[in-house]
């Protein structure tokens, strides 16, 4: 881990959604430790300044991928990053999702929107050992079939059962309609023998955690990723604080044990 930007080149470019990219990146001397599915990098837009983005993709070269939705200054840089570019990443940062606990049980994937980038990892490691896990299952919803990400990825992992939805479709669409929480009765999974991993939105996150527990998923094997405004990484600035939590060094990723009780609590 270094606290000063690492140059990495963007070697690839593929829009996802009308405001969102992925950005495949090499670097262009020594790499950066290796990540984890779960963790995170900063992500340095020279001229602009830097955000926290989890890893989308983890290559043996030492490259990796960025998701990254434009909702700002410096997202709204990283979007417009073009192939030939340099970006700055210092990282990794934050805990993992932490998939080898899963070992030998059913591992349940639940993402909202974006949400699915830092999961993917986690996905293609599971199906990438099918005989370490049980039943692979991904559930994916969106607000609108605009907003999906990876759509052709998703109908190229035949040995998962997925399923996605949307809240509200448009006129091409043919798949299922509501909120992603729905799909939960239909998938293949043990509850008491299941490991869960969801990151999204947070009424999602709150919606779909509570739903799992209550079907027997215990708390501990529900692991979420948790959001707030990161600033240094390095668990300093205190701007990440979620109650007793310094996000950016505790988490993102936490099970639902410790985040049910705080994001529990209204505006914390």
């Amino acid at each position: 881990m270094t606290a000063v930007p690492v140059p990495y080149l963007v070697v690839d470019r593929r829009r996802e959604t009308e405001e969102s990219v992925t950005l495949r990146l090499e670097p262009v001397a020594e790499a950066l430790d290796d990540f984890a599915p779960g963790q995170f990098a900063m992500v340095h837009c020279f001229g602009r300044g830097e955000i926290p983005l989890s890893v989308s993709s983890v290559q043996t070269t030492g490259g990796l991928a960025h998701t990254i939705r434009n909702v700002g200054a410096v997202s709204d840089g990283l979007c417009a990053a073009r192939v030939g570019d340099l970006l700055g990443l210092r990282g990794p940062y934050g805990t993992s999702w932490e998939l080898d606990r899963a070992r030998g049980r059913d591992v349940l994937v639940v993402a909202g929107g974006i949400g699915l980038a830092p999961l993917r990892p986690l996905i293609l490691s599971a199906l990438a050992e099918p005989e370490a896990y049980g039943r692979v299952s991904v559930l994916v919803g969106a607000r609108t079939p605009g907003d999906l990400i990876a759509r052709e990825e998703i109908e190229s992992w035949p040995t998962a059962y997925t399923r996605v939805m949307v809240d509200w479709p448009d006129k091409e669409w043919r798949g299922d309609v509501g909120v992603v929480t729905q799909l939960l009765g239909r998938a293949p999974f043990d509850p008491a023998g299941t490991w869960a991993f969801v990151c999204g939105p947070e009424p999602m996150i709150r919606a779909t955690a509570r739903e799992l527990a209550d079907r027997g998923v215990p708390k501990e094997r529900i692991r979420v990723s948790l959001e707030r405004n990161m600033r240094c990484a390095t668990g300093h600035c205190g701007h990440c604080q979620l109650g007793p939590l310094l996000v950016c060094r505790d988490g993102p990723v936490a099970g639902w044990d410790v985040a049910e009780p705080l994001l529990s609590v209204r505006e914390l």
